[in-house]
């Protein structure tokens, strides 16, 4: 009794420190200890955070811009995707007024009709860039489009005929740049961050960026220049979570700038609809849903070097951004000049409509203000007071109507403290700040160790004695690891799982390679794992672990004198041994659906080469058929005496 109790302590003590551990990595409060100890920008110290100009009643010091992502323009599916998208480049544009706009990534879909293969057709590309000449958006605006993994796919080289993206986007820059805004109040850097793969194999395997030294060493210099600009945004197409990068990694580059955009993960279906995050250095991460079935876009602004943004959806006006005071879940003290906000006159606010607006009405903590009036173009302003709330934190809420009846309604909390933060939900920041190829990687290592692992040690193990479950369920194992046939099968099956090549085939087009757990060889190219991982869990927990498990049920009934009809004549056993072998069916379906998913996807050698999918379903075939029809099992009291009779 006392060693179960001490045994549960040690538990108890382990599962709170691990709780502490991961409350504390995922903590994003801005914490001056753990971020910038010397601010990129000029708004570090208390004199510089409060040093004029201060935000006001006219329309100065301010700018803004948009950004767009996961558009995936497609040939085949969702026919209103491209009408609408041009009424955007048209309409939206000419509304706002953006000074630029970032589209980031994944410009077109690049899918065969069925979604399973991928291919660079040039005729959605054709319909993207038509669009962005009939609505004549680069004449209005600075348009600057990135790739996507979606843009890599298929395709080899920056070369290659098939890279379409070098033919027919707005930027036609391949790979990470740095643009420098200018206005008559200071420079505003904007650094892309371009992590997509070369060569782009087809999908799902770049589903993850890379950053290589190089790639690295460009984007530290672009970081030295930009510390000659007011504030700095850098942008990409994946999340930084999604991305491989050699130490010091990529969030710890991007720590002198105010915010890092991107797209790529589309709301998870729609399961997290907002995913924003705080690097530990300070960084805010903003992902915006996609275009693609979202109808997603995002507004931002730099009011007086402030950034402020809302993110909205197509065709929803009035579009409303409160830039003073911000938001204090966005707040970033070591780059910001917040105490601009402690010396504001004016509450200010952007609002955009294709109707006039009617009107902007103002409230604070709930008692109303008064109305906003324009200060010219889409700025409205009030006068206020920022003495009044000094301490704690504090609500806005601010209400538009245009002349049309429509209205739009935002609110936030603010506050005047400089050691006020907010902080971001527990599931945003894991999503966000976790790598999670290494999380995958581990999870992957641990599997494969404990399914060889207990392969292994059953092998050599005595047999234990007793009728638990427990004992029951050890010698189960003991049967499938001392019989021959299933452990060399089942042994062997994990390894090349873990070190073989799980197939060979034409990863590109045109171009041979082999695909890894711990990376993507194409035509002496190596492509670090990162998604294959991720693949290897699925692959181990969906299949390799279940068959394990039915064999050892299937052995150990043979042990027990039934057969696979005799089972079904056992009272109480009916249903419960018809729900084993549906699932086992079930498992088997599914490694059938993934040797078609293989076919469609990198084709017939690919399909005809892969250990891990068709040779993994011939082989479990087999091992099941022998499990049933062959002799029945005989357990003997001494190591390795299992065996057939």
């Amino acid at each position: 009794m006392l060693k179960l109790f001490g045994a549960l302590v040690v538990l108890g003590l382990a599962l709170a420190c691990i709780t502490s551990w991961l409350l504390e990595s995922y903590d994003t409060t801005w914490h001056p200890k753990r971020s910038l100890r010397r601010p990129a920008t000029g708004y570090g110290d208390e004199a510089t955070r409060n040093s004029p100009p201060f935000p006001g009643g006219e329309l100065k010091n301010v700018f803004w811009f948009m950004q767009v992502s996961d558009i995936h323009i497609s040939r085949f599916h969702d026919p209103r995707r491209i009408p609408d998208f041009e009424k955007f480049c048209t309409d939206t544009i000419e509304v706002i007024k953006p000074a630029l706009v970032l589209a980031t990534g994944d410009l077109t879909d690049a899918k065969t009709e069925s979604k399973v293969g991928s291919l660079q057709h040039e005729v959605e590309w054709q319909a993207y860039h038509n669009v962005l000449k009939r609505s004549r958006v680069m004449e209005r605006t600075k348009w600057i489009d990135i790739r996507g993994n979606h843009d890599a796919f298929n395709i080899m080289s920056l070369e290659s005929s098939n890279n379409y993206y070098r033919k027919y986007s707005a930027n036609q820059k391949v790979g990470s740049f740095h643009y420098v805004h200018k206005t008559s109040f200071g420079d505003y850097s904007f650094i892309c961050a371009d992590a997509t793969l070369t060569p782009g194999p087809k999908r799902p395997y770049n589903f993850f960026g890379i950053l290589n030294q190089t790639q690295m060493d460009l984007l530290a210099t672009f970081r030295a220049e930009s510390k000659k600009s007011n504030q700095s945004i850098w942008f990409g197409h994946y999340t930084t979570s999604t991305v491989l990068s050699p130490n010091p990694g990529v969030r710890a580059l991007m720590s002198s700038a105010v915010a890092y955009l991107c797209g790529h993960l589309h709301t998870l279906g729609g399961l997290m609809p907002v995913l924003h995050s705080r690097h530990p250095q300070g960084t805010l991460e903003l992902e915006l849903g996609d275009w693609m079935d979202n109808r997603r876009f995002r507004v931002l602004a730099f009011d007086h070097d402030l950034l402020s943004f809302s993110d909205l959806r197509f065709e929803q006006w009035p579009a409303v951004i409160i830039t003073n005071p911000k938001e204090a879940q966005y707040l970033h003290p070591g780059v910001e000049p917040l105490g601009r906000i402690r010396k504001s006159t004016h509450i200010r606010v952007l609002a955009f409509s294709e109707a006039p607006i009617a009107a902007v009405h103002v409230s604070i903590d709930g008692s109303p203000l008064g109305k906003g009036h324009s200060a010219g173009g889409p700025l409205y302003v009030l006068q206020w007071d920022p003495s009044r709330y000094l301490s704690g934190l504090h609500t806005i809420r601010v209400t538009v109507e245009d002349s049309e009846g429509r209205s739009t309604t935002r609110e936030h909390q603010f506050t005047l403290e400089d050691n006020l933060a907010s902080s971001f939900g527990f599931v945003q920041s894991f999503i966000l700040l976790t790598d999670h190829y290494i999380l995958g990687r581990v999870a992957f290592i641990m599997m494969i160790l404990l399914n060889v692992g207990v392969l292994l040690a059953f092998r050599y193990l005595r047999i234990p004695s007793g009728r638990g479950l427990s004992s029951q369920a050890c010698m189960a194992l003991h049967l499938v690891s001392k019989i021959d046939y299933f452990y060399y099968s089942l042994l062997l099956f994990n390894l090349c799982t873990a070190l073989g090549p799980w197939f060979i085939g034409e990863l590109i087009d045109g171009h041979s390679g082999a695909c890894f757990s711990f990376g993507v060889f194409i035509d002496g190219h190596f492509l670090e794992g990162s998604l294959t991982y991720v693949v290897g869990v699925v692959q181990l927990v969906f299949f390799n672990m279940p068959l394990t498990c039915y064999l050892c049920w299937t052995l150990h009934q043979r042990c027990r004198g039934n057969t696979f009809r005799s089972q079904f004549l056992r009272p109480g056993c009916r249903w419960r041994t018809l729900a084993v072998h549906l699932f086992m069916l079930l498992l088997l379906t599914w490694q059938a659906y993934s040797c078609y998913f293989l076919l469609e996807t990198y084709g017939f050698l690919a399909f005809l080469l892969s250990p891990v999918r068709t040779w993994a379903l011939a082989l479990s075939l087999l091992l099941v058929y022998h499990a049933w029809t062959g002799p029945a099992p005989i357990l003997c009291d001494t190591s390795k005496c299992s065996s057939t009779s």
